[in-house]
């Protein structure tokens, strides 16, 4: 990779720092040339930025020396990189079969309005990332929401408020 590279971008971002840079570069470095480079890389980068915004994309891609469609095609087919920010705390709901014919699809509605989002969303305060998953294992216990390793049971719209707000930032810190 050119020399610079990181460094030019690293002008341009306000949102990230000049060490997450160099160590992408460093990434870049160790990766390149080895089989799986480029899942490898991007999965450095994920790690480093929290997910891949198009200028981490781009560096990887000169990095590398592969086109950015290459990239950007590898990106967007795995489910486990993101091209949008993540949020501290990840709220699943499952709509498979046994939740969403108990109540699954309006908790998940509930779910959109209080953090005013869509699924694949995160709230502009980077607390809350939406997702919708076809099934978490445990209908008997449906409708379930899980946020991050902590699974809900029977819920309902009414229940959810509070349960988000112990979450929240502002709950933490009681």
């Amino acid at each position: 990779m050119p020399k610079g590279v990181v460094e030019k971008k690293v002008e341009q971002s306000s949102e990230f720092t000049p060490e997450q840079f160099a160590e992408l570069d460093a990434a870049i470095e160790s990766f390149r040339g080895k089989s799986g480079s480029t899942i490898r890389t991007l999965s450095k980068a994920q790690e480093i930025f929290g997910y891949l915004p198009k200028e981490v994309q781009s560096i990887v891609a000169k990095g590398l020396g592969i086109p950015m469609s290459e990239i950007y095609g590898i990106a967007t087919f795995y489910s486990f990189f993101s091209l949008v920010p993540k949020g501290k705390h990840t709220i699943s709901s499952c709509q498979g079969t046994a939740c969403y014919v108990r109540g699954g699809k309006q908790v998940m509605d509930e779910l959109k309005n209080l953090l005013g989002i869509d699924v694949g969303g995160t709230t502009a305060d980077r607390q809350f990332s939406l997702d919708s998953v076809r099934c978490v294992g445990a209908c008997a216990l449906a409708p379930v929401v899980r946020i991050d390793d902590d699974v809900y049971r029977q819920m309902s719209p009414k229940k959810l408020k509070p349960i988000i707000a112990k979450y929240s930032d502002s709950a933490e810190g009681e």
